[in-house]
């Protein structure tokens, strides 16, 4: 993974990663830029937790893992979030920085 900003978390089996959120899009999408960090574009508008709601899933189905392995740590009201993805499947698919 390459020129991709990820972070693995010392001591679990998890790793983090930037993503910017892009409401309101026409499609979802969840793709990686040059910069590190990964673009999702969502249906859902960001009101009541809809736009998190499908950015968990988006995520989740990118990385194989489940929806309760993906976390937004940082970011639940912003653009640019930092969102947690645990379990040794995704790590070990897609492995640390």
């Amino acid at each position: 993974m390459a020129g991709r900003r990820v972070t693995k978390s010392p001591g679990d089996n998890s790793f983090v990663i930037t993503v910017r959120a892009k409401p309101r899009s026409a499609i979802s999408s969840l793709e990686a830029e040059a910069s590190g960090t990964w673009i999702a574009r969502l249906r859902s508008s960001p009101v009541d937790g809809k736009a998190n709601a499908e950015l968990i899933g988006l995520v989740a189905k990118h990385f194989g893992c489940s929806k309760s392995s993906v976390a937004v740590v940082s970011g639940a009201s912003a653009r640019l979030k930092l969102v947690k993805i645990s379990g040794a499947t995704a790590v070990q698919r897609y492995g640390p920085a």
